[in-house]
Parts: C-alpha cells; sequence; structure tokens
C-alpha cells in the first residue's frame, strides 16, 4: 500500500529529512525511536534498530537500507526481508510529491504464519491497519516538519 503527499520544498531537501531515519519517532505514530548502527547512515547495506510502541506492547527491530538515491528514493527492509517501508521523492510545482509505501513481504508472512500459528493472520491484518492508518499520520508529520524549518 502507498500514499503520496505534496511537500512545498525541493526532494533533496525532503529526502535529507526522511533518510535521516533517527527522526522517524517524530513523525510515525508507532515509531519512537531508530538509531543507526556504530554512527552508520544512509546508504545501502546500513543498519539500524526502531523502537516501536501501541498500548498493548514495546518491541524493537532490525532494519537494512535497500535503496539512498538522493532525491528519488529512501528504502529499508524491515527483519531481514519481512516487511519493506519505502519512499519515494518526485519534483512536483516547485516542491516534491513524497510517496510513502509499505509492503508485506512473503518471507515476513511466512515468518509470520510460523511465529504465531492459528492467529497469524490476525496479526498481520493487525500490521495491514496500522500501516494504512500511520502512512498518512507520517507523511503529514513530514510535510509539516519539511514547511517549517
Amino acid at each position: 500500500m502507498s500514499e503520496s503527499i505534496f511537500v512545498a520544498a525541493p526532494p533533496d531537501e525532503v529526502y535529507a529529512l526522511v533518510s535521516d531515519v533517527t527522526r522517524m519517532g517524530e513523525w510515525s505514530p508507532v515509531c519512537r525511536a531508530c538509531w543507526w548502527d556504530d554512527g552508520d547512515g544512509p546508504r545501502v547495506g546500513a543498519w539500524f534498530t526502531g523502537r516501536n510502541e501501541t498500548p498493548e506492547r514495546t518491541w524493537e527491530t532490525r532494519s537494512q537500507v535497500v535503496a539512498a538515491d538522493p532525491g528519488r528514493k529512501f528504502a529499508w527492509e524491515v527483519n531481514n526481508g519481512w516487511v519493506y517501508w519505502g519512499y519515494e521523492f518526485e519534483p512536483r510545482d516547485g516542491g516534491t510529491r513524497l510517496t510513502e509505501s509499505w509492503e508485506f513481504l512473503p518471507q515476513g508472512i511466512a515468518g509470520f504464519r510460523e511465529r504465531f500459528g492459528d492467529t497469524a493472520d490476525a496479526e498481520i491484518d493487525r500490521r495491514r491497519d496500522a500501516a494504512r492508518s500511520g502512512i498518512p499520520a507520517t507523511l503529514a508529520a513530514i510535510k509539516d516538519s519539511a514547511e517549517t524549518r
């Protein structure tokens, strides 16, 4: 699934915000903090940890950057290919069309089936619902940060 928003800032500036994963906790309704491994940064192959919170639980994830094309695309995969999160930056009308995408990958679906058994489909649906509501909220928060710099 994916959604887009117009941001009144150039793609390179919006990319610089989004690719600084240490700021994701400012925007996401679930992610509370992210940090790079060993002072790394937004490059393909770099790893980072994210801390997520919902009313039911708190957990950490490990993610690896799979795309880092300044001003064009930034993406990572969670848990060695379970979930894909990506951002695309397209120049539009003096600003940027920012698109956030999320996909539960086949390896993640299989992993959830192994981990949760009979409740796997309900757990997968819960994650999809969180992404469905979280993507527009995250995009709106990024837009606000980019436009009020």
